[in-house]
């Protein structure tokens, strides 16, 4: 997607947002994160009459406690693996840019999140996306679409899993595919894991960090965000056992001297949150998983997978184009006094040609809420006038 393009998907996206704050509308949000989780409001006292500054890396009694965490979900790592990061953005950011050269090339499985257009655009680098499809829950491309990809430019390979927008969680087979890959073509492996604990019917999230033999090409990206219910607090972690790399990053590090002082007491504080608060978590957002993706998979002419990861999923629906839809549902539908929020999908790929008969959506509300969004979006499609006819 080009600059261009992406800006303008942005700005259709505010175009519409701006019609939620009609008085008569019950807003439902379907595609907005506004988790309604506990927040966790643990601060210690930071000590002292001030805030200095602190490391480059972040404050390393964060770090060794980091490590524990790691250590408790397989993942073995020290602190001088870590390099603490203001979000995982510039985790991704930095990954991008000490991992490549302007004009260097990622492959990225479409759909993806985003953001990653417009690190890759800040990084010079030019992301190729590879696609996945709803046919199959958008499990991971056939390898043989990366190898037809694969240029001397091409560096690396971007993953996000859990993943966001899709809710697939790939499968060790997978995993072994990309580890082949990488190591015959000797690229870095980036894996945002920020959805890690949001896994569901049994299934396992596997790390980059456990695949043997690709140690040196191997960068996670993580974050407090997702897992604490805390993106307001701006936290992330690159982690790498890659030396060259982690010494790169903190040399960008210290350009912004430090990442925030309180967000890492606060980080801190909420890694000795009790296992009861993930289980209840959990639970919770498997049944609205069970919840909505029921009620929409009974809607004809749509369909919902099932997501095994993440608090999203990718819907398709028998529209003409996602975006007119989403607009159409804010300005011109209401059912009951109440409309629903969806995001185009077309906003997560880069081939300007997929996603138009498909929306995000994010369970992080109630169920009544849900199935309420859901009977919305029934009657929506009953009347509008971009609708397929489906057989």
């Amino acid at each position: 997607m080009s600059i261009g393009g992406f800006n303008s998907f942005i700005s259709r996206v505010l175009h519409i947002v701006r019609f939620i704050s009609r008085e008569h509308f019950a807003r439902i949000r379907a595609s907005v994160r506004a988790d309604d989780a506990v927040f966790l409001q643990q601060l210690h006292d930071a000590g002292g009459a001030g805030l200095e500054y602190g490391h480059s890396a972040g404050n390393e009694s964060y770090r060794r406690k980091l490590v524990k965490y790691y250590e408790s979900v397989g993942i073995d790592v020290t602190a001088d693996d870590l390099m603490i990061t203001v979000g995982g953005s510039e985790a991704i950011f930095m990954a991008m840019t000490i991992c490549l050269n302007p004009g260097d090339e990622v492959l990225v499985p479409e759909p993806f999140y985003a953001n990653y257009n417009g690190f890759a655009m800040e990084a010079g680098v030019n992301i190729k996306p590879i696609s996945s499809t709803i046919a199959n829950d958008f499990a991971l491309p056939p390898m043989e679409d990366f190898e037809r990809l694969i240029t001397p430019r091409t560096k690396a390979i971007l993953i996000c899993n859990p993943n966001n927008p899709t809710g697939y969680v790939y499968s060790e087979e997978e995993y072994a595919q990309l580890r082949d890959i990488v190591l015959r073509h000797d690229l870095y492996l980036m894996a945002d894991e920020v959805y890690r604990e949001f896994c569901y019917d049994g299934t396992q999230c596997i790390s980059v960090m456990n695949l043997k033999g690709i140690e040196q090409n191997v960068v996670m990206i993580d974050s407090v965000s997702k897992r604490y219910s805390m993106c307001g607090v701006r936290l992330g972690t690159l982690v790498s056992r890659n030396k060259a790399i982690i010494a790169a990053a903190l040399r960008m590090g210290q350009a912004r001297l430090c990442p925030p002082y309180l967000a890492q007491v606060a980080a801190e504080a909420a890694l000795d949150t009790p296992a009861s608060y993930f289980r209840e978590v959990h639970d919770e957002y498997a049944a609205r998983r069970n919840c909505i993706v029921e009620a929409l998979n009974k809607i004809e002419g749509v369909y919902c997978p099932m997501p095994k990861g993440s608090f999203y999923s990718i819907v398709k629906l028998p529209i003409d184009s996602s975006e007119r839809f989403a607009q159409w549902l804010l300005e011109e539908f209401e059912y009951k006094g109440q409309t629903v929020m969806l995001a185009p999908a077309t906003g997560f790929y880069a081939s300007c040609y997929l996603g138009h008969d498909e929306v995000r959506i994010a369970y992080v509300i109630k169920r009544e809420d849900l199935l309420a969004a859901a009977e919305c979006l029934r009657e929506a499609l009953k009347v509008y006038p971009g609708r397929k006819t489906t057989r």
